[in-house]
C-alpha cells in the first residue's frame, strides 16, 4: 500500500508541475498590462519602466517562473513595490488589491471549503441513499417517484433553483438571512444559517445525479452471478446488499464523487455569484477582469491542487475498496 501511495503522489506532483509551467506562460500571452492596474492614470512612462523593473516583468520568463516555484518553497524578495519579503508558501503580490496573495487566499479558501465540504456531504448520502433505494424497490411508487425527482434535479440549473431558494426564504418567508459567510469557530448557528441555501442549491444538483447513477450502478450489481450466489448461500439480505452489491456499486461512484468534489472545490463561481459569497471562485473571476497575474496563477494552482488532491483520494478509496488495483 506505501509502494501504490508514493506512486500517485509522485504522479501527482508532476502532474501540478506540468500545470503550473502551462498557466504561467500562458498567463504572459494575456494582452493587459498589469503595471497600468498599479500605477495612477497620471503615470508617466518612466516611472512604468521602473515599476516593471521593480516588479521583475523584464526578467527572461524562465528565471521569473524559478523564482515564483523557489518562493513556494522557500520564500523571497519581492521588493518595496509588492510588500518586501515574502514567506513561503509565497505566491507573490497582488497587483489590484496591493497585497500578498496568501493573506487573500487565507480569507476566501475558507468560505469555498465552507460551501462544498457540507454540499458534497449532503448529495453524496442523499444521492446515492436515494439510488440505492430506488434499486432495492424497483417498479414501485419509491422507484417511480426517485426517478422523477433526479430528472427534475438533473433538468434545473444552479442559478435558477438558487434563485428559487433566495426569493422563497429569504425574500417571501424570512426565515433565513441573506446569504454570507461566517467562521464555524466565531459562530456556528451563524455560519449554517449564511450557507444553507448553497448547500441545498448545490445538493438537489448533484444528489439528482447520484441516484441515477447509484440506482443504475446497483441494479447491475444485482444481477450479477456473485450476489445470486450469495443470496443462494442463505445470507441475510442486510449483508447481501451492504456488504456485496453496494461495495461492488461504489467502485464508478467514488471516481465521479472524487473528481466532482475537485471540481466543485477548483471552481464555485456559479455558486458564489447565485448567492453573492466571496470565495475562491469570485476571486479568480476579478483576477482575470482586473488583469492580477499572481492572483490568477495562485487560484489555478489552488484548483488544480483540489482535482489532482481529489484523484489520489480516489485511487487510495479504490485501493481500500478493490484490492485489485494496488497491482498496477
Amino acid at each position: 500500500m506505501a509502494r501504490f501511495l508514493i506512486k500517485r503522489l509522485l504522479s501527482a506532483t508532476l502532474t501540478l508541475f506540468a500545470i503550473s509551467v502551462v498557466s504561467f506562460l500562458m498567463f504572459f500571452a494575456l494582452p493587459r498590462d498589469p503595471v497600468t492596474g498599479m500605477c495612477p492614470k497620471n503615470c508617466n512612462p518612466e516611472r512604468l519602466e521602473r515599476v516593471r523593473e521593480e516588479l521583475g516583468l523584464r526578467d527572461p520568463k524562465i528565471e521569473q517562473y524559478v523564482a515564483y516555484m523557489k518562493g513556494i518553497v522557500v520564500g523571497r524578495d519581492l521588493g518595496s513595490a509588492q510588500g518586501g519579503r515574502c514567506d513561503a508558501p509565497c505566491l507573490g503580490y497582488s497587483y489590484v488589491n496591493s497585497e500578498a496573495v496568501t493573506d487573500t487566499l487565507a480569507r476566501v479558501l475558507p468560505v469555498t471549503l465552507s460551501i462544498v465540504i457540507p454540499a458534497a456531504i449532503l448529495w453524496l448520502a442523499l444521492g446515492v441513499g436515494l439510488g440505492v433505494i430506488s434499486a432495492l424497490k424497483r417498479g414501485t411508487w419509491v422507484d417511480r417517484l426517485a426517478i422523477g425527482f433526479s430528472l427534475t434535479g438533473a433538468s434545473l440549473q444552479l442559478y435558477f433553483t438558487g434563485a428559487v431558494l433566495l426569493i422563497v426564504f429569504v425574500y417571501q418567508l424570512k426565515i433565513l438571512p441573506t446569504p454570507h459567510y461566517t467562521s464555524i469557530f466565531d459562530d456556528p448557528v451563524d455560519w449554517a444559517k449564511g450557507l444553507v441555501l448553497a448547500w441545498v442549491a448545490l445538493a438537489f444538483l448533484f444528489s439528482a445525479i447520484y441516484a441515477r447513477l447509484a440506482r443504475a450502478q446497483m441494479l447491475e450489481t444485482l444481477s450479477e452471478d456473485f450476489v445470486r450466489t450469495a443470496r443462494a448461500k442463505g445470507l441475510a439480505k442486510k449483508k447481501v446488499y451492504g456488504r456485496h452489491a453496494l461495495r461492488a456499486a461504489m467502485t464508478p461512484l467514488v471516481t465521479i464523487a472524487g473528481l466532482d468534489v475537485g471540481a466543485a472545490l477548483g471552481g464555485t463561481v456559479i455558486t458564489e455569484t447565485t448567492f453573492g459569497i466571496q470565495g475562491l471562485g469570485r476571486t479568480a473571476v476579478y483576477a482575470v477582469r482586473g488583469g492580477d497575474l499572481p492572483m490568477i496563477m495562485a487560484t489555478v494552482l489552488i484548483a488544480a491542487v483540489f482535482v489532482v488532491l481529489a484523484n489520489v483520494v480516489v485511487d487510495l478509496l479504490y485501493a481500500a475498496i478493490d484490492p485489485r488495483v494496488r497491482l498496477r
